[in-house]
């Protein structure tokens, strides 16, 4: 190693001296003082600075020595033009890619990846329950709440509006005060306030809670991906981040079973009078906090991103973890004896040293420089394919998401027209002294005339009575769902505990009616059978399995083929299959169909993942990922809204549309750089 403490031959320090003990640079002086510990060791010296520090402007203390004309001699002699010192810190962070790629080399690939594997994707796992969690309580919170048309919108957009805003926060929080400790504040709020939403009653407080649980949750995939990806070296960062992609599809499976072994089991609930209810789907939302629990429990024990200390100006700190790697992964394959080699690692130069105009400077005056440079860097170097970056991204998310719950949606509308038509009609029909206490389902009774009838013990499901007269007839213990009286006349009926509400008798006429005890509740527009809600679950299952060959095939070929050949072919393919969607009749057919699209369509995002972690630097890598993933959530909540306007009156439209943004993602796909082979900015 040379004096200087640069690499020579590709290799970083020598044979490690007596005096270092393999670590640090060192002079005769190092140990003169024996208060020093290993740890602070080599920061004290005057004369004896890291290769990363910089030393051609002179520290603070020098501007005191000049006394009160000091700052002014700093700021003319020692300023430099802003283009040099960004070409200078450039520099110090390219040598500190070439070295890191190196290092990691030496670390190998191990036990200590493998462990931050499943750590990370427990976390990568919350964020998928996330996605599901609100869908599959919807039908069941509807009844507690009361929840209309428009609430029940507003609660499904509103986690993607959470994890939207988490994005953007957390990736850039990330950025400035390490990777890890943003990630366990993220998953901290996501646990806390999902617990919260579990017991909380109203319809604005689980809102509330459910907005604040997305926005902890938010922080994931950004973060997620680019702390994994600095633990990994170039020939093993595509495959392995493609396989902790798989961590997402296990949350939705998880998601989906919980939903089918909790939810239909309504016995298990309890109550406080009538003021507290704490019923089956509030185990379950309990239940789906679970995965960010244990995310935060095992994060606990893992270290901060060496390359992130770096980046900083923290050798020391990465150093240490650089050797943990490095010794857990040689213990595991079963050389304990092998010492970690690097004595020095390239810093990159802060901005404080870049800036430095002496104490004589005022704040605003150094920040005004700090903020310009950053501006420069973002818009200048990264903004040529940042913004398709982003175009790619917001289309493919638009469209992904936008089909996926259209999907659902067109299911769920073939299903009622299949239901429609097997309505059975009735007309002038006349009933008297009939006791009636069977399920009534999906009737038209028109002009008909009941005397002296009784409706007891029964529900009423999709039940429409037209012009019809009830004389001296008697309702009890009735519940309903989608079922109205239109233009009928009542005539000393007697509705006893009951939710056949006045809402629900349109236009009629009382004479001598009486309500006793009415049910409290909701009035609800449809209510779905046991079978009806297993199916749900099941479709969501099948649909999440179904990424299964998708991430296995994206994760053995991502670094054989290359990112964008995987972007951009899995887009091709996607848009061919959305073709398909036109012959989609059936519920079967839409089934396999979602399937079909969800296992393609899945190799793009892992793609866009590992394009997105590789392209930028580390001091932006987070920041960057956060803005796309927040533009991504923005892009779901659009393509939602369109899709769905179009559900029971064309296909055409959202095929269209969905094609159509697939198409052009695919194509500025292209545009964007290849970054197999590279090393990590």
């Amino acid at each position: 190693m040379d004096d200087d403490g640069r690499y020579r031959d590709g290799h970083y320090g020598g044979a490690p001296s007596s005096n270092n003990d393999g670590y640090y640079r060192n002079d005769s002086r190092a140990n003169d003082d024996e208060g020093h510990s290993d740890s602070t060791e080599g920061h004290d010296e005057d004369d004896e600075i890291y290769e990363g520090e910089y030393q051609g402007i002179p520290r603070a203390d020098s501007g005191k020595a000049s006394g009160t004309d000091g700052a002014t001699d700093a700021q003319a002699q020692q300023f430099r033009d802003l283009s040099a010192y960004e070409s200078e810190r450039r520099k110090d962070q390219d040598e500190l890619a070439e070295q890191y790629e190196t290092i990691l080399q030496e670390c190998g690939h191990g036990k200590f990846q493998w462990t931050l594997y499943f750590v990370l994707g427990l976390a990568l796992m919350a964020d998928g329950v996330e996605i599901f969690v609100v869908g599959f309580v919807l039908p069941s919170a509807e009844k507690d709440m009361c929840l209309s048309e428009p609430n029940k919108g507003m609660l499904g957009l509103i986690v993607y509006l959470g994890m939207m805003v988490g994005a953007f926060v957390w990736g850039c929080l990330a950025d400035r005060i390490g990777r890890r400790q943003t990630l366990l504040i993220s998953l901290s709020i996501n646990s806390v306030f999902a617990f919260f939403s579990s017991f909380v009653q109203g319809y604005v407080s689980f809102l509330f809670c459910r907005l604040a649980s997305g926005v902890g949750i938010g922080g994931s995939i950004p973060i997620v991906f680019s702390y994994y990806s600095e633990f990994l070296a170039q020939e093993k960062r595509g495959e392995h981040l493609s396989w902790l992609c798989m961590f997402w599809m296990i949350g939705g499976i998880y998601a989906s079973a919980m939903a089918w072994a909790i939810i239909p089991h309504y016995g298990w609930s309890f109550q406080m009078g009538s003021a507290y209810q704490f019923h089956s789907w509030r185990v379950f939302v309990l239940v789906c906090a679970l995965p960010s629990v244990a995310a935060i429990s095992a994060l606990t024990m893992m270290p901060e991103s060496p390359r992130f200390f770096l980046e900083n100006g923290k050798h020391d700190e990465a150093w240490m973890i650089l050797k943990q790697v490095h010794d857990t992964n040689m213990r595991a394959k079963g050389y304990p004896e092998r010492v970690f080699s690097v004595t020095t690692i390239k810093t990159v130069k802060q901005m404080d040293d870049l800036v430095n105009l002496g104490d004589g400077a005022a704040w605003h005056e150094k920040w005004k420089i700090k903020l310009t440079t950053l501006f420069r860097q973002v818009t200048v170097i990264y903004f040529h394919f940042t913004d398709t970056l982003t175009f790619s991204v917001s289309l493919s998310s638009s469209s992904y998401y936008g089909l996926t719950v259209w999907f659902p949606d067109m299911i769920k509308y073939l299903q009622k027209q299949d239901y429609a038509s097997r309505t059975k009609f009735f007309a002038k029909e006349k009933v008297e002294h009939v006791t009636f206490n069977f399920t009534l389902e999906n009737q038209v009774h028109r002009q008909g005339e009941y005397f002296n009838d009784k409706f007891m013990n029964l529900k009423m499901r999709s039940m429409v009575f037209e012009d019809s007269l009830f004389e001296e007839c008697y309702f009890e213990d009735i519940t309903s769902s989608n079922t109205f009286f239109k233009n009928c006349t009542f005539i000393a009926t007697l509705f006893y505990n009951t939710d056949l509400f006045k809402y629900r008798l349109v236009n009629c006429k009382l004479f001598n009616s009486t309500f006793l005890h009415n049910k409290e509740g909701c009035l609800l527009s449809d209510v779905s059978d046991e079978n009806n809600a297993y199916m749900v679950y099941f479709v969501s299952f099948l649909g999440t399995l179904a990424v299964l060959p998708g991430n296995i095939v994206s994760a053995l070929l991502m670094d054989k083929i290359g990112r964008l050949r995987m972007l951009a072919g899995s887009s091709v393919i996607s848009c061919i299959s959305c073709f398909f969607l036109s012959f989609g009749n059936s519920e079967s057919a839409m089934i396999a169909l979602l399937c079909l699209f969800g296992g393609i369509s899945i190799a793009s995002w892992n793609a866009l993942d590992v394009l997105t972690v590789e392209l930028y630097p580390s001091d932006k890598r987070t920041t960057a990922f956060g803005f796309l993933n927040a533009l991504c959530k923005l892009a779901a909540v659009l393509g939602i809204s369109i899709f769905t306007s179009f559900v029971g009156i064309t296909k055409a439209v959202p095929i269209l549309f969905a094609s159509g943004a697939l198409a052009v993602g695919s194509f500025l796909a292209l545009k964007l750089p290849e970054t197999r082979g590279q090393v990590l900015k």
